[in-house]
């Protein structure tokens, strides 16, 4: 962990004080779980193209194709689960300290944590969509024994269904965006966490929040573009180490009975 002295102090502090925080997390939260970033030597763009597998282009041409490497991103995500940094988010909200999470994943890993307030910026591979009828619904019933291999039908109309996330070319959900958005103005403090901040529109939302009035806290392995920018603050290190200590900081004056 790499800090200057008082910083996690202060930021401990600072969410206790202003309690109008609010968490973005991108996918470096989710590697300690066995989800692989997927720009990583191990992710799933080191062996699938994304331009040719993760357009939303590539799935109206071919989605028997491209449900190739969308089973192999189930297999991984539902094998997944929550780790201490997930736990850590969690928790800051349940001390009252979070108002939302804005997440860029789609593992379903911070509600599983049990998180609540959860923005899902680009959707959630754990529900199924139509491209053709709008049916929506668990991914749950598609992994029964026998079923793995094919691409999984609409019980409505037949078509093939999609994970209910957002391809490139496609636009993030205005609900989620606009969700978003109310949380990074309105808040006091923003913790992000494990996003290297290249991808927008979720790229923005930092600089927003700097914009507003917040205090940009990065939490991250490695500095970024937000580091020195746009952050106030860079906590570099192990994301569940930095969290839980973070955790066991607030927690000190609620003990003690300060608010």
């Amino acid at each position: 962990m790499i800090t200057r002295p008082g910083e996690m102090e202060a930021v401990a502090a600072r969410l206790v004080e202003k309690r109008r925080g609010v968490i973005m997390t991108g996918a470096g939260i989710s590697v300690a779980s066995g989800v692989p970033d997927f720009r990583s030597a191990g992710g799933l763009w080191a062996r699938f193209d994304p331009m040719e597998y993760a357009t939303i282009e590539a799935f109206r041409t071919n989605p028997v194709k491209v449900w190739r490497m969308l089973r192999e991103m189930d297999e991984i995500i539902h094998r997944a689960v929550p780790n201490p940094a997930h736990l850590a988010v969690a928790e800051l909200e349940k001390l009252g300290l979070v108002m939302g999470l804005i997440t860029q994943n789609v593992d379903n890993l911070h509600q599983r944590a049990g998180s609540r307030e959860v923005v899902e910026f680009h959707g959630n591979a754990e529900r199924l969509v139509c491209p053709e009828c709008g049916w929506s619904g668990s991914a749950a019933g598609f992994r029964q024994e026998g079923r793995q291999q094919t691409p999984p039908r609409c019980p409505e109309c037949g078509m093939i269904l999609k994970p209910d996330v957002v391809f490139f070319g496609e636009q993030i959900s205005p609900l989620a965006s606009s969700r978003a958005m109310n949380l990074v103005q309105s808040c006091e403090t923003m913790l992000v966490i494990g996003t290297s901040a290249m991808v927008a529109p979720a790229s923005y939302l930092p600089v927003v929040a700097r914009k507003s009035g917040a205090q940009v806290v990065e939490i991250n392995r490695e500095r970024t573009v937000l580091t020195g920018e746009v952050a106030h603050v860079s906590l570099l290190g192990d994301a569940s180490e930095i969290l839980s200590a973070l955790v066991d900081l607030v927690r000190r004056p609620a003990a003690s009975g300060n608010p």
